[in-house]
This record gives C-alpha cells, sequence and structure tokens, in this order.
C-alpha cells in the first residue's frame, strides 16, 4: 500500500499532495505478470507516472468521489486509461494500442462520479507526450485551477495545487529543487493520509454483464470451443469463461 500525505502550505495557500509509489508499483507489475501483459517500456513509463498523477489527484478529492481519466496521444496513437476511488483506495489503469480511434489530436477525457451527485466529463485538448504536463493542462483548462506535478526520487511523486488567494507567482515559478526543500522552506499543516494499492475489484462474474448484452450469434462465436476469453476494459486481467459458468450466472439474472 502507498500512503499519500497532503498538506495545506499556508501563507501560500497551496495544497500539496505526495506519496511514494513503489508499492503500488509492485502491485501493478505483479498484475502484469498473472495476467500475461507487457507493455512497451516507454509506455509502461508513462502508464505508471499517470497512475500516480490520479492517485495524487484522488486524494485532493472528497471520500466519496471516483474519478477516471482517459488520455488519448495522437502520435503514437494510444490510449491511457485510469482510474482512482477512495473507499477503499484502489487505483489502476491500462493502456490501449489497438483499434483505437484516431482523433487527429490528443485528448484528455475526465469522468467523476460522487454519491448523491449527477456524473460529470469534461474532455480538453492537451499538447506534447508527457502526461505529467497534461495533466497540469487539464487542470488549468477544466479545474481551471493552477496546479504543478514533480517527480522525485524513489518513486515519489508530489502534486501542489492552488487554493483560494493562492500565491500564484509563487506557485508557477516553484522548481524541483523547491520542492525537495519545501519542509524546511514552507509552513506546512498536514490535514490527512490516505492509502492506495493498485487493483480493479474485477472478476468474471462482474465482467459477464459485459458480454451478456451481444447478440446471440456473437456469443456462440465467442464461446466456440466452450470456452471465452474475456478482457477487463479497466486493468486488462485476461479471463477464461467456460460458457456452462457464464450460462448459469445468466440464468440467475432477474428479467
Amino acid at each position: 500500500m502507498v500512503e499519500v500525505r497532503s498538506f495545506y502550505v499556508r501563507q501560500r495557500n497551496a495544497l500539496l499532495v505526495r506519496g511514494k509509489f513503489a508499492p503500488l508499483y509492485l502491485d501493478y507489475y505483479l498484475h502484469l505478470m498473472q495476467h500475461g501483459l507487457k507493455y512497451e517500456e516507454r509506455l509502461d513509463g508513462q502508464l505508471k507516472e499517470l497512475l500516480a498523477a490520479v492517485t495524487l489527484h484522488s486524494c485532493s478529492r472528497p471520500q466519496d468521489e471516483t474519478c477516471a481519466w482517459t488520455l488519448q496521444l495522437h502520435q503514437p496513437l494510444v490510449n491511457f486509461f485510469v482510474t482512482a476511488v477512495n473507499r477503499p483506495g484502489r487505483t489502476t489503469g491500462r493502456l490501449f494500442t489497438e483499434d483505437v480511434r484516431d482523433s487527429g489530436q490528443n485528448l484528455f477525457i475526465a469522468q467523476v462520479t460522487r454519491t448523491h451527485f449527477q456524473p460529470r466529463q469534461s474532455m480538453v485538448q492537451f499538447e506534447g507526450t508527457d502526461l505529467l504536463k497534461a495533466v497540469e493542462q487539464f487542470y488549468t483548462q477544466s479545474e481551471q485551477r493552477l496546479t504543478r506535478l514533480f517527480r522525485a526520487d524513489d518513486e515519489e511523486f508530489i502534486m501542489v495545487s492552488a487554493e483560494p488567494d493562492c500565491d500564484e507567482i509563487w506557485l508557477h515559478e516553484l522548481s524541483y529543487e523547491d520542492v525537495e526543500n519545501i519542509d524546511a522552506t514552507e509552513h506546512l499543516t498536514p490535514l490527512e493520509t490516505r492509502g492506495y494499492v493498485f487493483d480493479c475489484g474485477c472478476s468474471i462474474d462482474r465482467l459477464y454483464p459485459l458480454i451478456a448484452r451481444l447478440p446471440e450469434d456473437d456469443l456462440n462465436h465467442i464461446f466456440d470451443d466452450g470456452l471465452a476469453t474475456i478482457n477487463c476494459p479497466r486493468c486488462g486481467a485476461i479471463y477464461k469463461a467456460p460458457q456452462d459458468h457464464f450460462n448459469e450466472w445468466r440464468a440467475k439474472q432477474p428479467g
């Protein structure tokens, strides 16, 4: 489990969130090994940074909020998907490199769900292939809040976001060296600590509704040899589903 801590930067009126993500990355690589998944090294590094960013973002949000981000890069053509939930603290994500629809631009799509609130979605364009910079651009355009993200040593990532009456000149000029020594130079007030693991929470029963919507001819095709391969759209997990098990599940569904 990675512990993510948030602090209020007094006099600067900013929120600082940070965590060391080595434990979460260990869970991530165990997940890849378990399901026989392997990503190209550069894309793997980008996905790991995005997992850190969405976790930091989630820690700064209300406890009952769930966020999901899809980032499409035009060149190379790839979709990154990451999501984080606070209760319990879970983060997951995956890559899509096949059958990706090319929009001709880099897109950042954010979806937010929260108890007793209507779901929200926003979409912005971003420049470049640095996904931490893409998150900063998303904050500026969609959240309308200046935010900086920093890579530190030992798989640590730090996010500093503007709060009302923030010293935005200070935040805009903040460097990695400044953040590295921020405990000594700024007054940080601890707010809370949240724990997160890399875990989707998917299972074969939870994925059955994805194929249950298919026409009967398509179901016969994917169960052609009596065993269907189902791929989780959130984490990439691969499940082998016997047709008789699926039929038993379907027979128990209402309607």
